[in-house]
């Protein structure tokens, strides 16, 4: 499995005076509504409104007649383990195994997240695999896109022969380098996962570069892998945990553009930047009218009292967070990712933004935390950045075939 990927720090803006106190006088009259809407409507809390990052999850408010899947709450359910699958799934890696590794408790499989106001269409395996019968799915990013990858791969087994589905290069599911490939033989169907964590090239700094550069992210460079994402039916891309600091600039790994390094690009600009590389790519290379696009929001990471390589834990946790106050700002990735979705949106281009971090915030209790694989050293650090299987990627699954559902994606 990739290292932990590191929280994203959180950037502020700060406002001139004039606008300030225009936004300070809009909180008040907000809050102030708020106030007198609770008092008029008892059965709804202040906690509906208190959760952090409240004016961005309400600033802009969905189309009419459309639901907002990303915004609601974790509900227990009883019965959640049955719907789909267990650690048996044969395409499960195994640090995603988290009862097989020792983990006693079974209650952060008894959740199912609630969308405000309307329903989440329940997952039909046997309708999906119809759907995208001699077709393909890819999914393309970092080892958290693996973990939504293999949760889909096992969704969707249980509406297909076992016999019929294998790696089409006979590779084992513990390869974690390169691309796997999932062949539905009966549908003539793959699910493909390359591993890009930054979506673009990182290679060799060019000729005369300071000693101090051991490599390059080039931000202007998709990933050659690219050309094996062109002509397929859905495609989930995910990129954010290893454009930070510690991955790149503190382990001598700088930014190249045009050819040249750039020894004082911003992490943040050059994730930016590589969000324009892949937009220029998906406007020229793919078929926006008859691919399905997604690009994954962040997935949190939930280490308490210290950071990955400090001894943070995640392990004390039995049940999702409902303490509003430890839940992260909305990070900074998001924001790009959503605006460079934007820029490709429109003239019937299905491309779309899945917003998986507010309800993946909550569940503190979903990682494998000091439940790794099988020979892991026991003073390893715990891993609070990916997530056990089955658990919270099948959410992400479900929101994805909602959005399918929502653009009529079986009368494509």
């Amino acid at each position: 499995m990739d290292p932990q990927p590191v929280a994203p720090k959180l950037h502020l803006v700060s406002l001139p005076r004039r606008e300030l106190t225009y936004t300070l006088s809009f909180l008040f009259l907000l809050i102030s509504s708020v106030l007198v809407f609770n008092l008029s409507s008892p059965s709804l809390g202040l906690g509906s409104f208190a959760g952090p990052g409240f004016l961005s999850r309400i600033l802009p408010k969905p189309s009419a007649g459309t639901c907002d899947y990303s915004r609601g709450r974790w509900v227990r359910d009883e019965d959640r383990p049955l719907r789909f699958y267990n650690e048996s799934c044969p395409f499960l890696d195994p640090g995603f195994r988290c009862r097989g590794n020792g983990r006693k408790d079974g209650g952060y499989l008894k959740w199912r997240w609630q969308p405000y106001g309307c329903e989440l269409p329940r997952f039909n395996a046997s309708k999906l695999l119809e759907w995208t019968r001699d077709g393909r799915i890819v999914f393309a990013g970092d080892s958290i896109g693996r973990n939504q990858w293999e949760s889909l791969v096992c969704m969707l087994s249980q509406a297909a022969s076992k016999s019929s589905i294998y790696e089409a290069n006979g590779n084992p599911i513990t390869k974690h380098k390169g691309y796997l490939s999932i062949r539905f033989q009966e549908y003539n169907l793959t699910i493909e996962y390359y591993r890009a964590p930054f979506l673009v090239m990182v290679g060799r700094p060019p000729r005369n570069s300071p000693s101090s550069v051991k490599t390059t992210v080039r931000v202007d460079e998709l990933h050659w892998y690219s050309k094996n994402w062109e002509g397929a039916d859905v495609l989930v891309f995910n990129a954010g945990h290893w454009w930070n600091a510690d991955k790149t600039v503190k382990m001598n790994s700088f930014f190249q553009e045009n050819g040249s390094v750039n020894l004082t690009m911003d992490v943040m600009e050059a994730f930016r930047k590589s969000l324009q590389t892949w937009k220029t790519w998906a406007l020229n290379c793919l078929d926006l009218q008859r691919s399905h696009v997604f690009f994954r929001g962040y997935s949190p990471v939930h280490y308490r009292n210290g950071t990955w390589s400090e001894g943070g834990t995640c392990n004390s946790n039995k049940e999702p967070e409902t303490d509003y106050t430890k839940l992260e700002a909305e990070p900074l990735n998001n924001l790009y990712i959503s605006n460079t979705v934007g820029e490709i949106k429109g003239r019937n281009r299905k491309v779309q933004y899945l917003d998986i971090t507010f309800l993946s915030e909550f569940r503190i209790d979903g990682h494998p935390s000091e439940h790794r694989e099988p020979g892991t050293p026991a003073d390893a650090p715990q891993d609070c950045s990916h997530w056990c299987l089955p658990g919270v990627p099948d959410t992400w699954n479900e929101l994805l075939y909602a959005h399918l559902l929502s653009v009529r994606f079986e009368e494509r």
